[in-house]
């Protein structure tokens, strides 16, 4: 592992990948909490505001150009965006059945799956982690 490739990238994608970082270790965090405690909400919302600057800085990232500056990832971003209001609104709504299934959703989708793909050769976070 090293950290080389990441400490030469932009600035954008330096943010962007400590921010996804953070709100992936914060994910455990928060599943492991009474849900709806006060500690649940406080660290919800800063996975909420993590996940937010995860999918905006996304637009300044255009390593994958297939559309003008931008690829299939910022449908995603898009997608994430509108998935975050939708969960906060579900939340603070009491309907928590669906605030879960959004929360959920993005964890998996979000983050698990689409931090997987950031491992295929080629990637950033592939030399990272996996070196070379």
């Amino acid at each position: 592992m090293t950290l080389t490739p990441l400490a030469d990238a932009s600035l954008m994608i330096q943010i962007h990948t400590a921010f996804a970082v953070a709100a992936a270790a914060l994910t455990l965090a928060i599943f492991s909490l009474r849900k709806g405690s006060r500690h649940h909400r406080i660290m919800g919302w800063m996975w909420v505001t993590m996940m937010a600057t995860v999918a905006v800085s996304s637009f300044w990232i255009s390593t994958i150009k297939l559309i003008g500056p931008f690829s299939p990832i910022h449908l995603l971003s898009i997608f994430v965006l509108l998935q975050l209001v939708g969960s906060v609104r579900a939340a603070r709504s009491g309907r928590i059945t669906d605030h879960k299934r959004y929360m959920q959703g993005m964890s998996i989708g979000a983050l698990a799956i689409t931090g997987a793909l950031t491992l295929f050769p080629g990637r950033i976070m592939h030399a990272v982690v996996l070196g070379g």
